[in-house]
């Protein structure tokens, strides 16, 4: 997803998203443990969605904080 996507989002769809995705990553993790991956680039895209929700999420809770 892109980075605009994201943003449109709430901190609680994006916590969802972020659980989904770590929990995907587990997933590709054992897979290629057991050598059942065949798209070995689709790790790498998963854990860049994972860094920037976590991104997001957090510009989104400084943004929180300052203003309250």
């Amino acid at each position: 997803m892109n980075a605009s996507e994201l943003r449109k989002l709430s901190i609680g769809e994006l916590e969802t998203k972020l659980a989904d995705a770590r929990h995907e990553l587990m997933n590709l993790r054992f897979q290629q443990v057991t050598g059942q991956l065949t798209d070995t680039n689709r790790m790498r895209f998963i854990r860049r969605d994972i860094a920037r929700m976590s991104t997001i999420i957090n510009e989104m809770e400084a943004d929180e904080e300052g203003v309250a």
